[in-house]
Parts: C-alpha cells; sequence; structure tokens
C-alpha cells in the first residue's frame, strides 16, 4: 500500500468559533497532516481565526462564492496536496487519537472510502445529547449511521461530518454532487460502482455538536427524507424497505391515536412499549431524566419528518416521475 499523506478538508459557512474549536483539537493529533479550510461564501468569515493556527498546523484558507458543502469539499480536495482526504464538518471536535485510529484501519483494511461515528461530549446541552442519541442509537436508526453497538451493514454509507476518500477515489468519482443533503450516499453509491472499496472503521469517533434545537432538527431530517427518493430514483439498486419505517411509523401513531378515542388501545400500547424503552436505554447512556425525555421526543420529531419527507418525495419523484431539480430546487446547489 502507498504510505498515505492525511488532508482534512473542511467547509464552514458562518461558523468562526467552531472552527476554533475544531482547530484546537487537531494541534493535538499525533502525526504530520495538511489542513484545508474552505470557506463557503460567509459573511462572518473564520480568516483571523485560521491565522492564529498557522504557526501550529499546515493550514491553507481559500474564500470561495457559495456552491454548498459538497462543492466547497470537492474545492478543497482539487487544493489539497495529500492523497488521502479526511473530510470533516465545522461542528466536530477531533479525539487525539483519531488519526492513529484512521492510519492503524487502513494499514490493516485498506478502505478508498471509510466512515465513521459520532458521540456527544459531557459539555454538550441535553437537546444536542438526545439528538446525538437519536441519530445514532441501534433502537432508533438500526446504526445505520454508525455507533458503539451497531452492526455495519455491507451497504453502509460514510456521513459527509467524518468521512475519508483516496485521492483516486475523488478523482475517478468526480467528488461530491449537487444535491444537498444527501451528496455523501450519493458518492458512496457511486464508488461502489466503480469498484472502490467503501466501509465502516470501529473506534475513529468525533464529536459532533449539531448546533441545533427541534424546530431545526425537524427541517433538517425532513430534507433526509426529501433527498432518499431522489436517490433511489437514480440508483434503484440501493432501494431498502428500511427506508420505508418512519413513515410506517407516523401512520401507525396517527392510527393508534385516532383508535383511542373508540377505546381500540392495542397499537397505542405498542408504542408507548417502544418510546418507554427508548427512554429507559437513553437514561442508561447518560443517567440524566430530562436528556431521557428529550431523546423520546427528538426520536419521534426525526421519524415524523422523515417520514413527511420521504412519502412526498416518493410521490412526486417515482411514482409521478417528475424532474427532481425542478420539484425540489432548494435540494440542489448551482
Amino acid at each position: 500500500m502507498v504510505e498515505l499523506h492525511f488532508s482534512f478538508i473542511i467547509p464552514v459557512y458562518n461558523r468562526p468559533q467552531e472552527i476554533k474549536e475544531l482547530l484546537e483539537s487537531l494541534t493535538l493529533l499525533d502525526r504530520s497532516f495538511e489542513v484545508v479550510i474552505v470557506e463557503d461564501g460567509s459573511q462572518d468569515t473564520c480568516e483571523e481565526v485560521v491565522d492564529d493556527f498557522t504557526g501550529k498546523l499546515n493550514i491553507s484558507y481559500y474564500y470561495k462564492e457559495n456552491s454548498g458543502p459538497g462543492d466547497s469539499r470537492n474545492f478543497g480536495m482539487d487544493k489539497a496536496k495529500g492523497n488521502y482526504f479526511i473530510i470533516l464538518d465545522s461542528d466536530v471536535i477531533v479525539p487525539e487519537k483519531y488519526l492513529k485510529t484512521i492510519s492503524k484501519a487502513l494499514s490493516e483494511n485498506y478502505l478508498d472510502c471509510y466512515g465513521s461515528g459520532d458521540k456527544a461530549l459531557e459539555s454538550f446541552s441535553s437537546i444536542q445529547k438526545a439528538i446525538d442519541y437519536t441519530m445514532t442509537s441501534v433502537i432508533t436508526t438500526g446504526g445505520i449511521r454508525g455507533g458503539k453497538q451497531s452492526k455495519i451493514s455491507r451497504s453502509y454509507e460514510p456521513r459527509s461530518f467524518n468521512m475519508g476518500i483516496s485521492k483516486a477515489a475523488f478523482l475517478d468519482s468526480g467528488g461530491f454532487g449537487r444535491i444537498h443533503p444527501g451528496e455523501d450516499p450519493d458518492l458512496s453509491i457511486r464508488l461502489r460502482k466503480l469498484k472502490f472499496k467503501v466501509g465502516y472503521i470501529h473506534g475513529a469517533h468525533v464529536y459532533h455538536k449539531r448546533r441545533t434545537d427541534f424546530k431545526k432538527f425537524s427541517q433538517q431530517v425532513y430534507k433526509f427524507g426529501l433527498a432518499r427518493p431522489i436517490l433511489i430514483s437514480r440508483y434503484p439498486e440501493s432501494s431498502k424497505l428500511t427506508y420505508w419505517f418512519p413513515f410506517v411509523y407516523s401512520i401507525g401513531l396517527l392510527i393508534g391515536l385516532v383508535l383511542l378515542l373508540f377505546k381500540l388501545d392495542f397499537i397505542f400500547y405498542f408504542y408507548a412499549l417502544y418510546n418507554f424503552l427508548i427512554f429507559v436505554d437513553s437514561l442508561v447512556d447518560y443517567k440524566n431524566l430530562k436528556i431521557a425525555l428529550f431523546t423520546v421526543i427528538s426520536t419521534n420529531i426525526q421519524f415524523m419528518s422523515y417520514g413527511a419527507g420521504f412519502i412526498l418525495s416518493y410521490f412526486k419523484i417515482c411514482i409521478l416521475k417528475q424532474i427532481p431539480e425542478k420539484t425540489f430546487p432548494k435540494l440542489f446547489f448551482r
């Protein structure tokens, strides 16, 4: 295997404080690497923050017009000098042993593209911890985003908040597409079609802050739901029954609530038990009643928002055969 030279590619949009926290964590890593910061048309830029790290990191800064995170990552990979790119979101913190874990894993089982999971720090807010649980737990997502208890499937799709890709894979695939969100699974599917090896690296987690609230979280996962049928229409072989679960869950819950009016409670009891299990599991993890309650709320927000976006998009894109770019123009950057 060729010796790997790592370049961190980090797009940022109006979040200088987050970049500072991320760069501070990178200074603690124990081997050489390059950092490429791509300012995606921000008004509140991080150039001064980056300047403070010039003597501490091998870092370069580029400002470009706003064209979305996918295109900004491609821009950064074009500029990078390494032969293996590590892509991070600006709202993550990297553990000290991150690069050591990645290097060891790739030397033992080389991947052209990898993904890994995320965790919450003790300093994160209760909502951040609840959303982290909802996004990563086997009980809520089946572990499709990775997690300490998840069994990663062969069709695992790395997520661009914590993702690596070789220079060769980037050049052959053309990198990320214009859709957002959904640009990371889109790239993963194309890489597999090109016969590149894609997989998951256990233990290479980052701390993902997700500076959000329940309203923003709902909007985010709604867009995730909109994007998935577009990907299914592009790559029919990527379709899975599990993508329907949030919609089925939402419909079942509504039916259960209606049946309660007629004193038929068997469906509602099933949902009550499921949500109780989530509450208990979160309580065991965090030992905090508030976080456990928030976890139940965020889980139901995730299912219902994603389910609503998915069924709307599936009907328009997969049944009516509408053109995605015209039907959902806000999901595509020019």
